[in-house]
């Protein structure tokens, strides 16, 4: 009897070691830690999986580390942030199948909201939802691209908006052929060389357009927004309400009565303030300009400037001249460092 329970024991323990070994044989191919499910398919893409990250330490924990795909290097790599729609893509320039499966994502972020990847134009996209705008620093090691994410404000002690009015099919006032949207491009393109010589770290600065094209007035206030922008200064130029030259000239600034805390009425005096000293313009004041869609809309600190008089002879030639124009983009300069300087 002993001898049967003997023999029984040893088969039944030979049998388990024989499951055990093959399951650990196939194990390593799920990639420890590393899942993937199928999910419906958008429009235009060949397959997506929902990527999670084994958050087992490898390389810096306080980073995302991308396997890249087999073949692969730091040259067929690109990676692109749409800090609107808080969004981080990793190109790679080869798709593969099921990179879920075959590659490992690891480390941590804190501001990840989902991974998932697919494939376009035969390239594999990684894409990088996050909870608000942030800024990413990479560097590649080992097979693995590090990356390291971090929110807008924990790089940069301000953010800033600038938007040039009008643009693309949207003209704004025409003056002797002349167009506003031009004129407000050109303003902005002078303030964006003072702005470029401002300390990276300190400040980052938001262009809605630096071309003849026109974003949508929800797209210009939702930037300014999703960003959280400290400052959201607009640049336009005026006209007078029947298109008619006159003697009307001079500068005004809108702002937002419905800021509780009078942000915007307050920065829009510093805004005022300077480009009358800068440019020497008359000084039209403050309006209430809750009407107005990208004041109306913005949920931070927000000033529009209204340069100055396009239906005013002498103005118009001034705001066509290089020279003022530089003025005005001095003045709007000026206001953005008084304005951190007040502890916006």
């Amino acid at each position: 009897m002993e001898k049967k329970i003997l023999k029984w024991t040893t088969w039944c323990f030979g049998l388990f070691t024989i499951v055990m070994c093959t399951s650990l044989y196939f194990l390593p191919g799920l990639k420890e830690g590393f899942s993937a499910t199928v999910q419906a398919m958008p429009e235009g893409l060949l397959q997506e999986d929902t990527v999670k990250i084994d958050e087992t330490p490898v390389l810096d924990e306080d980073k995302l580390n991308i396997e890249l795909p087999e073949n692969l290097t730091s040259q067929d790599v690109q990676i692109s942030n749409d800090y609107v729609n808080h969004t981080i893509y990793v190109r790679f320039a080869k798709a593969v199948d099921n990179y879920s499966e075959k590659y490992i994502v690891r480390g941590s972020s804190n501001h990840i909201a989902n991974l998932s990847y697919y494939k376009e134009s035969g390239e594999g996209v990684l894409e990088i939802k996050l909870d608000k705008a942030c800024e990413s620093f990479y560097s590649y090691q080992d097979g693995f691209l590090r990356l390291e994410i971090k929110g807008l404000h924990e790089v940069y002690e301000k953010v800033v908006v600038i938007d040039a009015g009008h643009g693309g099919s949207q003209p704004g006032a025409v003056k002797k052929d002349i167009c506003e949207k031009h004129l407000n491009l050109d303003i902005v393109l002078k303030l964006k060389e003072l702005l470029d010589d401002v300390d990276e770290k300190k400040v980052k600065v938001f262009y809605t357009r630096l071309e003849d094209s026109n974003p949508s007035l929800a797209e210009r206030a939702n930037m300014a927004n999703q960003l959280n922008a400290d400052l959201f200064i607009s640049v336009h130029n005026n006209a007078s309400a029947d298109g008619k030259f006159s003697n009307t000239n001079g500068t005004m600034v809108l702002y937002s009565p419905k800021q509780a805390d009078e942000d915007s009425k307050r920065l829009a005096q510093i805004c005022l303030d300077n480009v009358n000293k800068s440019t020497g313009s008359k000084n039209l004041g403050l309006v209430k300009a809750d009407d107005i869609y990208i004041v109306r809309n913005s949920k931070v600190p927000v000033a529009l400037i209204e340069v100055g008089y396009m239906t005013n002879t002498k103005e118009l030639n001034n705001l066509c001249s290089e020279e003022y124009q530089r003025k005005a983009a001095q003045g709007i300069y000026d206001a953005i460092m008084q304005a951190f300087e007040e502890g916006f």
